[in-house]
């Protein structure tokens, strides 16, 4: 996304902070420049760029090559940025809410979340109240209709689960499952009437094994028998684990199907999940997006 009149860079304060479980963190957000936040709903992906000692927020690039120019910076003249989820926004008090997972200190988004207190500053790269249509920072794009919604993931897309689960309407039916560090992290997820919930904590169980196994055993229970299709398969060292099929007008690839699958996470967990869905179970590949939201032993931005 580019810098424009529906997407830009919003420079904002910690306001509060909220423990809501052992590992997930509210930061809100305000100042007067949030009142133009935009919120198209669903798993609205935002970035949100924070200082270093090398590198400041006046030292991020703003304007419409805002990340050629970042990519342009030296390694240590570049301030660090990640994606998140927005969670809410509310515009008549110029505040942004988003929830991030805390642990351990391993780069500079994880040092911030650990040490931020109320009047921290950040910049947030996000859409803005002008937008209108199709927004491609929204990944969940269910057809039309869908007899049944899986929604699998690990803590990273715990909050994007969330606030699919609260946009969904009452009728929506389906199975999330959601593996987290540890069981009462499963407190964090809002509840839907028409969702089974399978969340578990990962405490001492190997990661992703709770995730792979429930997701493709709720997947089994929740379509017809099919033939596997073919997988084209992603070099996850190398390439990006990301496909959200779409018309060419940005909308669902397809009319209707009895599985819509959204699955994000780590990424050889979900390509994993992905061909165990598609190749090996017969779920049409139209109607599985997946996202690799991160690496095991790789930073992202």
């Amino acid at each position: 996304m580019a810098p424009s009149e529906t997407s830009r860079f919003f420079r904002a304060h910690v306001t509060a902070i909220t423990d809501l479980t052992p590992s997930f963190r509210r930061f809100t957000f305000g100042g007067d420049d949030l009142a133009d936040f935009g919120d198209p709903g669903y798993d609205q992906r935002i970035k949100i760029v924070f200082p270093a000692a090398e590198a400041g927020l006046d030292a991020m690039p703003t304007d419409d090559q805002w990340y050629l120019r970042w990519r342009e910076l030296p390694d240590d003249a570049r301030p660090p940025f990640r994606t998140y989820t927005t969670r809410a926004v509310r515009n008549e008090a110029a505040e942004v809410d988003v929830d991030m997972v805390a642990h351990d200190v391993i780069g500079p988004a994880s040092e911030w979340i650990a040490r931020a207190t109320v009047g921290d500053e950040v910049l947030i790269f996000a859409p803005t109240t002008a937008y209108r249509g199709v927004s491609y920072g929204i990944d969940f794009v269910p057809p039309a209709r869908a007899d049944h919604l899986l929604l699998a993931g690990d803590e990273t897309a715990a909050p994007a689960i969330a606030t699919i689960l609260e946009h969904l309407p009452p009728d929506a039916r389906g199975v999330v499952v959601v593996e987290l560090p540890c069981a009462a992290d499963a407190a964090y997820l809002p509840r839907h009437p028409g969702f089974e919930y399978r969340v578990a904590g990962r405490d001492d169980a190997p990661r992703s094994a709770h995730l792979l196994a429930e997701a493709t055993d709720a997947a089994t229970h929740l379509v017809p028998a099919g033939r596997g299709g073919e997988v084209e398969e992603v070099d996850i060292d190398h390439g990006i684990l990301w496909e959200v099929p779409r018309t060419a007008k940005g909308g669902a690839a397809l009319k209707s199907a009895p599985l819509y699958a959204w699955l994000a996470g780590e990424s050889g967990a979900i390509k994993t999940l992905r061909r165990r869905l598609v190749a090996e179970h017969g779920v049409d590949r139209r109607a599985v997006a997946f996202m690799g939201y991160w690496r095991l032993g790789r930073a992202e931005n």
